[in-house]
């Protein structure tokens, strides 16, 4: 005689196997992106996580954070906080920073003192004067004269920044610019707010700059692309690729933003000891390190302290390592890495 379960046996059945379905597939490994836009340029975030994940809250989550930081430090925007404190007009005036503003200012000091002033977060009038900053484009080079106005109030060292955390202008004409490490510093809060969020394997990046945890999918390590420093190279061309593991890469370049006077190319990357773009034919610099605000900032620095020095400076630094790239006068391009740099 046939076996035939009575209905409520049956019911239990049809629910222990929908059961067992269900945790299968919240075993099952999916890749979820994230894309948008912010601080001028676009990011794209890949999570390997359960097909039940939901990209929504976790898009919201992330575009509400990165709005909050760009709300802290554009200086596009006139009603951001690094705004207010460029518009202070009083040496000793007592400004105070929000958490995220503090952070970048505590790792923005460090910065300038590793690298004696190669990254300098003050730069924010040579910018201008440049034009590759919020007043717009010039089309031409800078007179000795503006230039020497302009660098009479950049350094670093005209803020304050107190032990409690506080910041004030020593020179009240000071203003700051922190666009070489705000994207660093975001690609840093997008990858705690994943973390808290419970993922474990996650690559993050902004511009360019980006933050690998654990693993890819398929369980191998994240690859991640060093673009061909060339101003004809496309976007996605690969010049290197770096395995990246519970790590932050930034790289800076001479090749994407600049213009162009005659024969003569002025790119964006200045020295803030002359206050003009760099000419020591570095046109490439990366930087692999433990949080990307660090890697950010001092990929920018490596670009002006040249590949002797630069990698001189990483080679000293722990757990940090680095590429620098130099195009010979006959074009060719020569790879300067750190004794740790790991390529592919």
């Amino acid at each position: 005689m046939p076996f035939r379960p009575r209905p409520a046996l049956a019911a239990m059945l049809i629910l222990g196997v929908l059961a067992a379905l269900l945790c299968s597939a919240c075993q099952l490994n999916r890749e979820l992106q994230l894309s948008g836009k912010t601080m001028g340029t676009t990011y794209h975030i890949k999570v390997v996580t359960g097909w039940l994940t939901s990209g929504t809250d976790l898009q919201r989550q992330i575009d509400d954070r990165l709005a909050a930081i760009n709300k802290s430090m554009s200086t596009y925007d006139p009603s951001s906080e690094i705004s207010r404190f460029n518009a202070i007009a009083t040496a000793g005036e007592t400004f105070v920073p929000s958490a995220d503003l503090r952070e970048v200012m505590r790792v923005a000091a460090e910065l300038h003192r590793l690298t004696d002033g190669a990254w300098d977060g003050t730069l924010d009038p040579l910018v201008n004067l440049w034009g590759f900053g919020r007043k717009g484009a010039v089309g031409q080079a800078p007179d000795e004269r503006e230039i020497r106005q302009a660098l009479a109030h950049v350094g670093f060292d005209r803020i304050g920044l107190d032990p409690s955390g506080t910041l004030h202008k020593i020179d009240p004409a000071v203003t700051l610019d922190l666009a070489s490490i705000a994207k660093g510093f975001g690609v840093d809060a997008i990858a705690r707010l994943l973390g808290d969020n419970g993922y474990l394997h996650f690559l993050v990046e902004i511009g360019g700059e980006v933050y690998a945890r654990g693993r890819r999918r398929d369980g191998n390590a994240w690859q991640v692309g060093i673009n061909r420093p060339d101003k004809q190279a496309a976007f996605n061309e690969v010049y290197r690729a770096v395995p990246l593991t519970d790590r932050a890469m930034a790289t800076s370049g001479d090749y994407r933003i600049f213009f162009q006077v005659g024969n003569h190319s002025y790119a964006h990357i200045l020295d803030p000891r002359t206050g003009r773009p760099v000419t020591n034919g570095v046109v490439s610099a990366t930087v692999v390190a433990a949080n990307c605000t660090v890697a950010d900032g001092l990929a920018t620095a490596l670009m002006v302290m040249g590949p002797e020095k630069g990698v001189a400076l990483v080679n000293r630094l722990a757990s940090v390592e680095c590429l620098i790239v130099v195009r010979r006068p006959d074009g060719s391009l020569v790879d300067h890495p750190s004794d740790g740099f790991a390529i592919r």
